[in-house]
């Protein structure tokens, strides 16, 4: 009787571990196929420029040239570039998450006439694409006198309805009652915002905050438009820059691209907590 029942244990325990091992191996083969361009991209930017279009191709150079590093400085003031990234993706970021908490908080707590239609029709500026608003984007910037800016390259981008909806979910699913506590005790809605509910909103705003970084940092076509001087470029211009008259510098673009990843990877690295609890708990928006 023992044996007959502990079978069908033995096969179920059999089964399962298969299953976990098929599926390590298949989540193993997926993280191989995404990081694969990366692991591309290092290794050509370390080999000799003679080499980056061999063939047959190889992943790893006949030497390993360090040297395309400091080559790459001495071609462009990439520090400098990945500095005005830097500033703008940070600054940039910060002020989409302050105008999104208090837009976002309007929406899902306060009462006003209107206040559906005004949100269907903040939602509906995320179906307008990039392209249609840089002209009069840039002839604003102009007017105002601020092309070739810090301030070109972040204000335009920071009010973004896509902040405002992923918060506004996120405040939704908090429970109310936390705030009527905190009226009692005198806080108004400006203290309890800030002192009871973005505490609680952390794993969301980390979410939005990684986001928009992302956004600012790889964005192309607007620095193209806005900006006209070495001064202020950001580093997707300074990517393009080694494509010109006198060739493609392949390997220095290379080399300027592995070191343009690692701030968004140290970013993530340091908030990776903070965007699983974000996901988990509903950051995205699950209502």
């Amino acid at each position: 009787m023992t044996a007959t029942s502990s079978a069908p244990g033995e096969r179920r325990t059999r089964s399962r571990r298969w299953g976990a091992i098929v599926s390590q191996t298949a989540l193993t083969l997926v993280l191989l196929g995404y990081l694969f361009p990366f692991i591309w991209m290092v290794t050509s930017s370390l080999k000799p420029s003679s080499e980056i279009f061999a063939n047959p191709p190889r992943l790893v150079g006949s030497s390993v040239e360090w040297g395309n590093y400091s080559e790459m400085l001495d071609y462009l003031p990439f520090g400098r570039l990945l500095l005005n990234s830097v500033i703008v993706a940070a600054l940039g970021a910060t002020l989409a998450v302050l105008v999104s908490v208090c837009a976002a908080y309007a929406f899902a707590r306060l009462r006003f006439r209107g206040r559906n239609l005004l949100f269907v029709l903040l939602l509906s500026t995320l179906m307008v694409p990039q392209e249609v608003v840089v002209i009069p984007m840039f002839t604003m910037m102009r007017t105002a006198q601020l092309d070739n800016s810090y301030l070109a390259l972040i204000l335009p981008w920071a009010f973004t309805a896509f902040g405002t909806f992923l918060l506004r979910q996120f405040f939704l699913n908090l429970p109310y009652e936390i705030e009527e506590a905190a009226f009692l005790d005198g806080l108004g809605r400006f203290r309890t915002l800030w002192r009871i509910v973005v505490p609680m909103a952390r794993p969301a705003i980390a979410v939005l905050f990684v986001f928009t970084f992302l956004s600012y940092w790889n964005s192309f076509l607007w620095p193209l438009i806005i900006v006209n001087s070495l001064d202020k470029a950001t580093v997707p211009l300074g990517l393009q820059m080694f494509m010109g008259q006198n060739g493609n510098q392949w390997h220095l673009m290379m080399a300027a691209a592995t070191l343009s990843v690692l701030p968004a990877v140290l970013l993530l690295i340091v908030l990776r907590r903070q965007l699983v609890a974000g996901v988990a708990l509903g950051g995205l928006g699950n209502r």
